[in-house]
Parts: structure tokens; C-alpha cells; sequence
């Protein structure tokens, strides 16, 4: 069945770039694997629902295909970070995808829908434990590189994806084969945790899923590599070749909803919030999902890395916050122990 109709459409709907490939991704056991080991972490969701990552045919009886959808939104090289300052990863700096791009692909399907009543659609934007990256891979949207992300040609891997899988059998798209990468590894090098290998990221080494995932206290030895980022990461991105200005990057549309309202948090408001103030900040945000716990862990973490290269001025403040959370009766071993390491580390 043509799908030229379903592209422009999706176009109409304001997505960046469109795709449609099979709804079973190509490498499952890959996904399977990287459970056996534990890659991740304590994401248990992951491990008891990894049959539906493999079978669409879960999430969507009858599913054959996916149509892949990509919303951009704006990247930049390493940037300027103001002192006693945590940043956040820009995918989360505007509105919050799981609505903005949610909405618009659900939409979509019913727009689908309506010309093709026989046919059966579902949107999916993290909403259940699809194989995004890889069907849209395999839908000609770009190539993965070594990152495990995304990389659209001549665009670069800042951007979001969504999947509206169908029961409809559409034309479906070439997928390119070509390898992104080739000799280079300025990710894994970069990388201050050592999370990366080629084609695989360990969740547990990567701070986007310690800041973001993690509940438990965060091992010592990964507390420096966290460096000034308080949730999420984008390290891996700004050093990526792919990712370098270039006069068609400089061009590139991204969405509005997502252009950046803030870089990040001053890391001894932060520590200053309570459980209403966190709700307030990250209200419309992708973050709102991260636990107060875990912010005030990150953010002595993080300041405790600014103490450590120097700033004399932080260290005053960390003391007391540290003073404070010890004499708390109602604090969690989580902090206690977060706690326990920021004063090794300063001694």
C-alpha cells in the first residue's frame, strides 16, 4: 500500500522526518543480552516486559508495521557552565516530549485511522518498552551509531522518536546500512564513567541513568565522572562528529515546544527545595518524573566535584548541608550514605 499520503501527513503534523519500516526489530537478542548481563540496572520494568520489546505483536495484535516519526530539538558543542551550577540534558530544557509528541502522534493515528478504517493504529513515545532507535533504523530514519543513539544524515542525533505501530501492510522505506562511524570512538573516549562500548551502553556506568533512573545510593568511584550534570546527560552527543556545526546543522528546523528554557539549576537552590519546589521546577518538563531524593543526592555530589577543583567558597556550604542531612531523623541511607562519601572525598 502507497505511503506517501501517511508521510505527508505526518509532515502536516509537524514531525521532522518520517519513516515506516517492519514492526519486529532486527536485533532482539542483542536487547535479551544486554539484559543477561544486567545493563540495566535497576530499570526491573525493562527485564519483565523484554518479550514486548521482541514482539510488537503485544502491543499491537496484528502489528506489521512501524512508522517512525523524529521531532529535533536544539544541540550544541560543550558549553559554558556558570559555578555551583548542575546542568540537565537539552532534550529535557523545553516541553516535555512524552506530551508534546505524544499528543501530536496519537493525532496522527487518528487521522490514519479515519482514511483507513480497517486498520488498527497505537502511538508509542515511552509509553511501553519498544525498540525505538532500532525500528526507526530499520524505517531509513538514520543509522546507530556507536552511542546506541540515533544519527539522522547530515542532521545528527538531536532529536526525540515516537512509533505508531499498524496493522496496515504500508510501502515501507530502505534502510541505511552504511556504518556511521567507522573508525572513530571521540564517545567512548569522552565518556567519564566509561559507560560506552561500541554499540552498547551500560546503564549502570551511564549518568543519564544515574541521575535520572537510579534509586539506590550511586557508587563512590562514579561520583567525579558525574561532573556538573544533575539529570541526564549529553557528553556522548556534544564530542559526536555527526553532531559539529556544519552549515546544514546551522539550517536544521527543530520543534518550538522544544527550544530551551533553562540550562540547568543552581545547585544550592537545589539543595534548598522542597518536595513542592521540585514539582514547580520541573512542572511541563520531561524531568518531573525525578525523585526529590534524587536530586538532593545529585546535587551534593555535584558540588562536592566543584569543592574538590577548588571552590573553597562551595565547600562552606557543602559542610552544612552535610551537617544537616546527619542530623535529620528522617533521612534515607540513600543520602546518609551519599553523605558519608562527599566527606571522605573533602577530608
Amino acid at each position: 500500500m502507497n505511503s506517501d499520503r501517511v508521510k505527508t501527513l505526518a509532515l502536516d503534523f509537524g514531525f521532522a522526518s518520517v519513516g515506516i519500516g517492519p514492526s519486529v526489530p532486527k536485533r532482539p537478542e542483542a536487547h535479551h543480552a544486554w539484559i543477561e548481563a544486567g545493563c540495566h540496572g535497576e530499570m526491573a520494568w525493562m527485564e519483565s516486559h523484554r518479550d514486548v520489546a521482541a514482539d510488537p505483536d503485544l502491543v499491537l495484535p496484528g502489528a506489521v508495521r512501524a512508522i517512525c516519526v523524529l521531532d529535533r530539538y536544539p544541540g550544541s558543542g560543550p558549553e559554558e557552565v556558570p559555578p555551583r551550577f548542575g546542568r540537565i540534558a537539552r532534550y529535557a530544557r523545553g516541553k516535555d516530549y512524552h506530551v508534546h509528541t505524544l499528543k501530536r502522534l496519537q493525532r496522527f493515528g487518528e487521522q490514519l485511522s479515519s482514511t483507513f478504517p480497517d486498520g488498527a493504529f497505537r502511538a508509542c513515545v515511552d509509553t511501553v518498552p519498544l525498540l525505538e532507535r532500532d525500528l526507526a533504523s530499520s524505517a531509513g530514519l538514520g543509522r546507530i551509531g556507536k552511542h546506541t543513539l540515533l544519527i539522522e544524515p547530515a542532521k545528527g542525533s538531536w532529536a526525540v522518536l515516537g512509533v505508531l505501530l499498524t496493522t496496515v501492510p504500508f510501502e515501507m522505506d530502505a534502510p541505511l546500512d552504511e556504518d556511521p562511524c567507522g573508525t572513530c570512538s571521540r564517545c567512548i573516549e569522552a565518556c567519564p564513567t566509561d559507560a560506552i562500548e561500541p554499540w552498547k551502553v551500560d546503564a549502570r556506568r551511564c549518568i543519564s541513568y544515574l541521575t535520572l533512573e537510579h534509586r539506590s545510593a550511586i557508587p563512590a568511584k562514579l561520583h567525579e565522572g558525574l561532573g556538573d550534570w544533575l539529570a541526564g546527560c549529553d557528553i556522548c552527543q556534544e564530542v559526536c562528529p555527526h553532531n559539529q556545526p556544519t552549515a546544514a546543522r546551522a539550517n536544521t528546523s527543530h520543534a518550538e515546544a522544544f527550544q530551551p528554557d533553562r540550562q540547568g539549576f543552581d545547585l544550592l537552590e537545589v539543595l534548598g527545595w522542597s518536595e513542592d519546589d521540585r514539582r514547580a521546577a520541573f512542572q511541563g518538563s520531561a524531568l518531573k518524573r525525578v525523585k526529590y531524593e534524587a536530586l538532593r543526592r545529585n546535587a551534593l555530589i555535584l558540588l562536592t566535584n566543584q569543592v574538590c577543583q577548588g571552590d573553597q567558597e562551595a565547600k562552606t556550604v557543602l559542610m552544612a548541608q552535610l551537617d544537616l542531612i546527619e542530623q535529620s531523623t528522617t533521612v534515607s541511607e540513600v543520602l546518609r550514605e551519599t553523605v558519608r562519601v562527599c566527606r571522605l572525598r573533602i577530608q
